[in-house]
Order: C-alpha cells, then structure tokens, then sequence
C-alpha cells in the first residue's frame, strides 16, 4: 500500500512542477525517472514510511546511488529532484521529512565546455552537399542552431509563425516556457528562406498543417534524438570528433560572441540563462580574451616584464 501511495504522489509531483511551476518537459521526464528509481529502492530495502524518512535511511540510499555507478552530477540531480518531491509533501502537508534539506550534492569539478573554432562550424554547416534528399533542411538547421545558440529541444519546437526573416529574427521558447528573442544572420536567412519555399524532395515542410519549422520526412517535427543524429551525421563528415553535439555549436556561438567583443550580459540573454553566474563559465573557455583585455586596460599589463627591478627597489647588497 505505500509503494502504491508513493507512486500517486510521485504522478502528482510531475503534474506540480510542470503545471504550476512551469518547468520544462525534459526536466520533468528527468525529475521523474530520478524519482522512480528512488521508489524501487524504497521497494528493495522495505522501508517502513517514505512520508517520514530518517537521515540515516537517506544517507543509505545516496550510498546506493553510488553503488549504481552514477555519476556525480547525475547524483546531484537525483537529490534535487528528491528534495524538491519533500518539499512538494510538505506544502501538500504529506510528509515531515526534515531531514531530506541535510542531505549534501557532491562537489562536482567545473567541466569547461567543448568549443570549436570558427572554421571547423563553418565545415559542419557546410558538410550537408546538394545532392543529399533533406539537403536545404539540414543546412538550415545547422545555420540556426549556430546562429541562435539554442538548446536542441528549443530548435525541433521553433514554430513557423516565431520566424520572421524579413525582420531577421526569431522567437524562442527555453526553459520554463520563458521567451526570448534572437536574431538571425543573413546566412542563416537566406538558409531558413531556401528551405521554406523549397520543393518537398529537397526537405521544405508540407505547405497544408505544418506549425513547426523543421519536420522529418512524414512531415512530423523533427525531435531532440533524430536532431543529434543529422549532427553526428554531418560531424562524421566533416571529420570532427565523436564527442560534438548539438550543444557544441551551442557553447562555440556564446565563446565565439564573447571572442568577438560582446559582453557577459548580452550573451546571458540570448542563452536564456536564468543566472548570469552559468553564463560565465564561457570566461574561462576564452583566456586569451582575459588576458588581451588584461594587457589593455591594466595599469602594468604590458607584455615585456622588465629585466631588472628599478634601482631603489634593488635588494641590500649581502
């Protein structure tokens, strides 16, 4: 009976955090599975009353996430995600489990982010040949996800009536179903342009019923999975390596920006970050910027160290 109590509250959770909260479906799918693995060992172990767990029984089952072989940030989640279903019992007054907010995430190592350099994007984008059958789709789609800088899921739910190319602009929909505005280059309008009124054999979207801009074959949207593939696809091609994905062109658009002189705010924007404090791991991608910037504006930033120290600061002879 409590198994089946925790499975009803668990279905709840999923319904408040996305209908109330408002926070994405991938979140949500994530938070879920997290939850459910929580529900078979709150199975395998028999524990007596999940609405009430001991700190010790929590400290049991981070002991067997590890045991699972997960890894550090894949168990962080997994406490975010328990901690935000004790909290959701607390305001819903099912739970009293105080010591779920004692619980501590593992200290993760910063990863930096891969990035590639201009030129290897411009081979990536280039890499879909006229001779393939979704030729235009495909560069179009790999022009906008470098020129955006959007997520994957935030490119396959790009609706046709949120592009607008004359006025060289699009409308996104991130995380938490916020908006945002980004702007498109000419490449990337003269892209999405061949492609929106080219013919079905050369990938353009069903003229009758489409909504969203990039479809499969069926005329269906495209989705996240069936995105990585065409990425790792035409990676494969251009001869990049194995470990470039969509968020790749996603992290080269935002260090590229800040390469090229546009500030930390700007860049924060047209991510979608919530915090500017995830945007500025891209500083430590772009050292070379740091320190031209350092040489530039500070006081003694000069490349050439000086040989000798000035005479009155000469030690005492010994």
């Amino acid at each position: 009976m409590g198994l089946s109590e925790l499975r009803a509250d668990i279905i709840a959770f999923r319904h408040y955090i996305q209908s109330e909260r408002g926070l994405a479906e991938n979140t949500v799918l994530a938070y879920g599975r997290d939850l459910e693995r929580f529900a078979r060992w709150v199975a395998l172990v028999q524990l007596p009353r999940y609405q009430k767990p001991a700190l010790k029984d929590l400290a049991r089952y981070v002991a067997f996430l590890h045991e699972e072989r997960l890894a550090p940030p894949s168990i962080a989640r997994h406490l975010v995600a328990l901690k935000m279903f004790y909290r959701f019992l607390r305001l819903e007054e099912r739970a009293d489990a105080t010591g779920v907010d004692l619980l501590g995430s593992p200290k993760l190592w910063e990863r930096v982010p891969e990035v590639l350099p201009p030129t290897a994007v411009e081979a990536l984008i280039l890499a879909p040949q006229p001779g393939d059958r979704f030729y235009l789709r495909d560069r179009a789609m790999l022009e906008t996800l470098y020129a955006t800088g959007c997520r994957a899921t935030e490119v396959v739910s790009l609706k046709l009536n949120d592009v607008y190319l004359d006025s060289a602009f699009c409308r996104c929909v991130g995380k938490g179903s916020k908006q945002r505005v980004v702007p498109l280059n000419r490449h990337t309008v003269a892209a999405l342009r061949a492609y929106l009124t080219g013919t079905p054999d050369e990938g353009s979207r069903p003229v009758e019923g489409a909504t969203e801009v990039f479809v499969s074959k069926s005329g269906r949207p495209l989705t996240r999975i069936h995105l990585w593939s065409l990425v790792k696809k035409y990676c494969k091609r251009a001869g990049l390596p194995k470990t470039v994905s969509p968020h790749t062109l996603r992290h080269s658009f935002a260090t590229h920006l800040l390469s090229g002189g546009a500030d930390l705010r700007t860049v924060q924007e047209l991510l979608g970050h919530a915090s500017i404090a995830t945007t500025q791991i891209y500083t430590h991608v772009d050292r070379e910027r740091l320190k031209a910037i350092h040489k530039q504006f500070h006081p003694r930033g000069g490349s050439t160290p000086p040989t000798t120290l000035p005479e009155n600061e000469q030690p005492p002879a010994a």
